[in-house]
């Protein structure tokens, strides 16, 4: 009896409390994540906009005419620097003509990998077009200036109008993607621009779109549902390092002074930005700058850019040319709206930011210095155990190391028994917990932005880091148990200085990264 006893209560002391005591662990890491905040709930969009045909065709369009096309490249002069430009021009049209200054999204930079297919199509029904080259001696991933890049391309529309061959009053600009932002500057700030076509336009502030675009990925993808607790937390904060001012620009002062006919283009395939809500913000913005001249197309399955299957729609460049062919008829001619049915789940939101880790240089210079604390302070041990041998040999004594001798040996310097073994698992896992993390983090990210998905990665990998992190707090539990035991027996925890200073900045180092594990989400039990 006394030995069953003993039996029950040795599995009620032993792994019963480390289960009991880790589980306890994961929950107050999962509470402390959650506390720290901020949450992601994207608001549905509840109000659709409904298309009024199926047909793209635009009202009133002409019948569209069909010219040679030639080319020459000239130089635009900017403030301090210049840009080469690629102007096409109708071979034998009559009379000035209406002319069109293309904008760069993020992904271009220069007229021989930009608008090949729009310019041409344009050039051919008789609109003198110009691609510029973007401007790169101010154009950083950290820096951009969305005003100033407005007035580089102005300078561009002055050439275009300063042609003999132009209509200086006909000339209008083909904005794509993060030109989005620049156009409606353009517009706003000249009113003789004829007409603004917004090609997969974000509208929204770059900060809700990357958030925007980051959700419907990751819903693309697949994830569970703790990795959305990063958009806001990764998206919301300042970045490390700074710069990155451009990722709260607004570009709705401007379109609200933008009353140009302007031709709206999405893709119902395009994720990345917000179709409906896009559409919805210029039609009122241009309202309140009292123009209701606003047409908006939408094409199946395309992506952005207006592309499928990595190819231009090419009832797209019919129904552009069209619009830009027939103005003024064709700016407030029905349908309005028109094309495939888009569909937009939620809208793009501000983001919310970050309580506790806003800064993203503290957030970096944390994660690294933990890491590297962590990691010096487990090569202690044995550069001191080295350095207690050294002097032992110096005095003649026997290695410590190797209890060589039959005197005990002078200099015995050891953690107490299971100290170091659960200290290395617990540092050693926990920044492998990290890695893993950031490395989930990255392919997640590669997996989103190439529209595709891995069961294996996705799910598989996000278990594995999670039952890592679990790992590590059973590691911690069990490190705090030998340090009990230990010191109830009146053994030394880590005799020396060098060992118990290490011990203790370990430990400190390994729960900070443990709090930043749970703030990303690794710990999260649905709170």
């Amino acid at each position: 009896m006394l030995k069953e006893a003993r039996a029950d209560e040795h599995l009620l002391t032993g792994p019963y409390r480390v289960v009991a005591s880790t589980v306890l662990g994961v929950v107050v890491l999962a509470v402390l994540g959650a506390l720290m905040g901020p949450q992601w709930d994207p608001v549905p969009l509840t109000d659709p906009l409904a298309v009024e045909t199926p047909s793209t065709a635009i009202g009133n369009a002409p019948q569209l005419e069909r010219y040679e096309v030639r080319q020459r490249v000239v130089t635009v002069e900017l403030d301090g620097a210049s840009v080469q430009a690629q102007l096409s021009e109708p071979v034998g049209a009559t009379g000035p003509r209406r002319g069109i200054v293309f904008v760069h999204g993020a992904g271009t930079g220069t007229y021989d990998e930009a608008f090949y297919e729009q310019a041409r199509v344009l050039a051919e029904s008789g609109v003198v077009t110009l691609v510029p080259n973007k401007r790169l001696d101010t154009y950083t991933l950290r820096h951009r200036d969305y005003v100033q890049m407005a007035e580089d391309y102005a300078r561009s529309v002055a050439l275009l109008r300063s042609l003999p061959d132009v209509d200086p009053e006909r000339v209008g600009v083909y904005a794509e993607s993060e030109g989005g932002w620049i156009a409606p500057v353009m517009a706003a700030n000249d009113p003789t621009i004829e007409f603004v076509v917004l090609v997969s336009a974000p509208v929204v502030p770059p900060r809700q779109q990357a958030a925007f675009a980051a959700d419907n990925y990751l819903r693309a993808t697949g994830v569970p549902h703790g990795v959305f607790r990063a958009i806001p937390r990764a998206v919301g904060m300042a970045i490390p390092g700074g710069g990155f001012e451009y990722i709260d620009f607004d570009v709705t002062s401007y379109q609200r002074r933008m009353t140009q006919p302007v031709l709206m283009v999405y893709g119902t395939g395009d994720s990345s930005m917000p179709i409906v809500q896009g559409a919805m913000q210029v039609i009122r913005d241009a309202a309140i700058a009292g123009s209701s001249d606003v047409t908006v197309r939408y094409y199946e399955q395309a992506t952005h850019g207006i592309r499928v299957g990595g190819e231009i729609v090419p009832a797209f460049l019919r129904d552009m040319a069209g619009w830009v062919v027939g103005l003024p008829e064709t700016a407030g001619a029905a349908p309005k709206v028109a094309g495939d049915q888009p569909t937009q789940t939620f809208l793009a939101m501000p983001v919310p930011e970050p309580r506790w880790l806003h800064n993203g240089d503290v957030v970096a210079v944390t994660l690294i210095a933990s890491c590297l604390v962590v990691l010096v302070a487990g090569l202690v041990a044995p550069v001191a155990r080295g350095a207690e041998a050294l002097s032992a040999r110096r005095r003649g004594a026997p290695d410590p190391a190797s209890g060589a001798g039959d005197r005990p040996p002078p200099l015995v310097h050891r953690y107490a028994p299971g100290v170091a073994r659960w200290a290395g698992a617990l540092g050693i896992g926990v920044v492998v917990t990290v890695v893993g993390f950031v490395w989930y983090i990255l392919a997640i990210a590669r997996l989103a932005l190439d529209y595709t998905s891995n069961g294996w990665v996705v799910t598989g990998a996000w278990i594995g880091v999670r039952a890592l992190g679990i790992l590590v707090v059973a590691a911690a539990v069990l490190l705090f148990r030998s340090i009990r035991r230990n010191r109830a027996r009146g053994v030394p925890v880590a005799p020396g200085a060098a060992r118990g200073i290490a011990l203790v900045v370990m430990i400190a180092a390994s729960a900070v990264l443990l709090v930043v594990l749970a703030y990303w989400g690794v710990y999260q039990l649905g709170i």
